[in-house]
């Protein structure tokens, strides 16, 4: 055998050249990524609610041992944490979420306990993860109680390494009473926060009652309840986003016209729609008032705490209640609140 035959023959196969069809080949790498995305991190899950990277949050602060009793620890172990177990992406989108399971203002009933500097609905961002410490709010303790008694299904993590739940055993209603916010690929989710109170009077009434219909649900459930207040108005398009799922209904902040000890009038906004940017909103009325798109206005300020409270005084001899409504058309002190109910079943 020469030397050329046993070169040949002890060469290794790097493989053979399939020809296929571009089209079926594109369909079909497009819908895997467009599954990846909707189930793996854009929609909630309608058990508990969460989407994974927030369970994966959850359940990593639960190992750590990190419940609301326990003592705080540094945001960056446990963010470590979750990416070197459970979540291979990238740091901030895992801190990022944190943080907002954090904020009292984007969070109906926060789910981690924050020390430290966790941002604020002007826009701050929060402080990096080496600086703030955090742990579990008591009422995640009811997202996994049980969890240890083989009530939800364990799956093999990114490496095969260890398990992680596939859901938490959740006793609460998580996904309605602090709702969710997610784009995927062809579809997306808008669901509003609730009152706890009023959607465990309306599960109880479900249970209770065989034949229940959207308007007896109604009559428990109000409306949505927002961390940071505002008045939603029209009864018939509340009714309506409940019965199909989709639907836009008004946010109003609340705003009251007061008379001054010197005979004048000021507007004092106590409250501003869910999701808006406090200082942006100001920023907008004072660039309206130069342009001149809104008369009447004397003077603009910020004088919130923890609480909101922006004050506008009023010109002397201007009709406050016109400078109110042209707040409401112009600014953000009102929006539509646009539902999407959809989540993973």
């Amino acid at each position: 055998m020469s030397r050329k035959d046993i070169k040949e023959e002890s060469a290794p196969v790097v493989g053979k050249v399939v020809d296929i069809d571009i089209v079926p080949e594109m369909r079909k790498s497009y819908l895997d990524y467009a599954m990846s995305v909707i189930v793996s991190r854009a929609l909630p899950d309608v058990r508990d609610g969460l989407k994974p990277v927030h369970r994966r949050i959850l359940y990593a602060m639960h190992e750590l041992g990190l419940n609301s009793s326990a003592k705080f620890r540094k945001s960056a172990m446990i963010v470590g944490h979750v990416l070197g177990h459970y979540h291979p992406h990238g740091d901030t989108s895992v801190y990022d979420a944190m943080v907002k399971l954090a904020q009292g203002f984007s969070t109906r009933y926060p789910l981690v306990f924050g020390q430290g500097n966790f941002g604020s609905n002007d826009g701050d961002s929060a402080a990096a993860y080496r600086y703030t410490e955090a742990k579990m709010a008591r009422i995640s303790s009811e997202m996994l109680r049980d969890i240890e008694k083989e009530t939800v299904d364990f799956v093999s993590n990114y490496d095969n390494t260890k398990k992680e739940p596939s859901v938490f055993p959740a006793v609460l209603p998580n996904l309605l009473l602090n709702g969710t916010l997610g784009i995927a690929v062809g579809m997306a989710t808008k669901i509003p926060p609730h009152n706890l109170r009023e959607v465990m009077d309306a599960l109880v009434y479900l249970i209770e009652n065989k034949e229940v219909t959207n308007e007896d649900l109604h009559g428990f459930v109000k409306g949505p309840d927002f961390p940071t207040a505002g008045i939603v108005y029209n009864d018939r398009d509340i009714s309506h986003a409940y019965a199909t799922g989709r639907g836009g209904v008004v946010v109003r902040g609340e705003a009251e016209i007061v008379e001054t000890k010197s005979l004048n009038f000021q507007i004092v906004i106590t409250s501003i729609p869910y999701q808006v940017n406090k200082a942006e909103m100001i920023i907008k009325m004072a660039d309206l008032v130069r342009e001149k798109k809104i008369d009447g206005i004397k003077d603009l300020r910020d004088e919130s705490t923890k609480d909101v409270r922006v004050v506008v005084d009023i010109k002397s001899g201007a009709h406050p209640q016109k400078v109110l409504n042209a707040l409401y058309k112009y600014t953000d002190l009102e929006q539509t609140f646009n539902y999407n109910m959809l989540a993973l079943v």
